[in-house]
C-alpha cells in the first residue's frame, strides 16, 4: 500500500515575481547601453567588463523571466510537476554564462596589468555613477523576493555583482584621476572577476545538485529514517530517497516495513497519516510517497533496493 501526500503544487501556490524581473530587466538594458558608450569613450576595461557582465545579466534576466512564466504553467499528465524546474534550468544557464564572463575578465585584467592603455578617468567616473545608481534601483526591486526562488536569487546575485563592479569602476576612476596610475583600471576589472566567480560557482553547484536529484540541503535522511522507525508498528525502512523539484519543493519516497497485522485490521490508514504527518511537521516535507510492506515482502525485492 502506498500513499501520496499531495498538497496542491499548481501555479496558484507560486508567488508571482515576473513584475520584479521585468522591471530589473528594463533597468539593466538601459544601464548596459550607457556603460558600453562610457567604455568606448573612456577606454576603460573595468567599465567594459562591467558592461559585459551586464550583457550576461540581460540574457540571464530574460531567461529568468521566461522561467518565471513557465513555472506558473499548470501540471499535465506529461509534465506532472508542470514547469517548476524551469527556474533551476534558468539559474544553471545564468551561472554558466557568468562563469565564462568572470574568466574572460580575469584574463583581460592580467593582460592590462602588463600593458595598461590610456584611460579617461572623468568619463569613466560619470558612467560608473550611472551604472551604480541603476544597480541600486535593481537591488531594491529584487531584495524583497530574493529568497523565494533559486531563479530570483540568481537575478539578485547578478545585480549585486554589477553593483560591486560599479563601485570598483568608481574607485579605479578616482585613483587614475588623482594619481595617474593606469593599472588601477586593470585591478578593478580583476576585482570584478573575483566577485563574479565564487558566487557563480556556488549557484551553479546548487542548480546542478537539484538537476542530479541530490538530497536537499538541510534534510538529514538519517534523521528521517530514525523518525519513521520511532513510529509504532514500523520494523524497518528502506529505499529512502529525497530530492528537490524546485525551490521550496522537497519530495521524499520511502518503503516502510510494518507488522503483518496492519494489513488486516485497517490500521494502515492511520499509520500513513502518522508517517506523512511527521515528515511534514518535523522536516517540512509536504510531498511524500510511502509504500508499506510486510516483513515477508523482502524476499521479492530487487537486489538494487537499499
Amino acid at each position: 500500500m502506498s500513499g501520496d501526500h499531495d498538497h496542491s503544487h499548481g501555479a496558484a501556490e507560486l508567488a508571482d515575481h515576473r513584475g520584479r524581473l521585468a522591471i530589473v530587466l528594463g533597468i539593466t538594458v538601459v544601464v548596459l547601453a550607457v556603460e558600453v558608450v562610457g567604455a568606448l569613450m573612456s577606454g576603460s576595461l573595468a567599465l567594459l567588463a562591467d558592461a559585459a557582465h551586464m550583457l550576461t545579466d540581460v540574457a540571464g534576466l530574460i531567461l529568468g523571466l521566461v522561467a518565471a512564466v513557465l513555472s506558473r504553467r499548470p501540471a499535465t499528465a506529461a509534465r506532472t510537476w508542470g514547469y517548476r524546474r524551469a527556474e533551476v534550468l534558468g539559474a544553471a544557464t545564468q551561472a554558466a554564462v557568468l562563469l565564462a564572463v568572470g574568466v574572460f575578465v580575469l584574463v583581460q585584467g592580467v593582460r592590462r596589468l602588463v600593458a595598461p592603455p590610456e584611460v579617461t578617468s572623468g568619463v569613466m567616473l560619470v558612467f560608473g555613477v550611472v551604472g551604480l545608481v541603476g544597480n541600486i534601483v535593481g537591488l531594491i526591486v529584487l531584495v524583497g523576493g530574493r529568497g523565494a526562488s533559486m531563479n530570483l536569487r540568481a537575478a539578485f546575485l547578478e545585480v549585486l555583482n554589477d553593483a560591486l563592479g560599479s563601485v570598483a569602476v568608481l574607485v579605479a576612476a578616482a585613483v587614475i584621476a588623482t594619481t595617474g596610475w593606469l593599472r588601477a583600471d586593470a585591478v578593478a576589472s580583476l576585482i570584478i572577476g573575483v566577485l563574479i566567480i565564487p558566487r557563480t560557482i556556488r549557484l551553479l553547484r546548487e542548480a546542478v545538485d537539484v538537476l542530479l536529484e541530490s538530497t536537499p540541503k538541510g534534510l538529514d535522511l538519517g534523521s528521517v529514517r530514525r523518525r519513521i522507525l520511532d513510529v509504532e508498528h514500523v520494523h524497518d525502512v528502506h529505499d529512502l530517497h529525497a530530492s528537490l523539484v524546485a525551490t521550496g519543493l522537497p519530495v521524499v519516497s520511502v518503503h516502510v516495513i510494518v507488522d503483518d497485522t496492519c494489513f488486516l485490521d485497517g490500521h494502515l490508514t492511520s499509520l500513513l497519516d502518522e508517517v506523512q504527518g511527521c515528515l511534514d511537521s518535523d522536516f517540512d516535507v509536504i510531498h511524500s510517497t510511502i509504500q508499506f510492506e510486510s516483513p515477508r515482502h523482502a524476499e521479492h525485492e530487487f537486489r538494487t533496493h537499499a
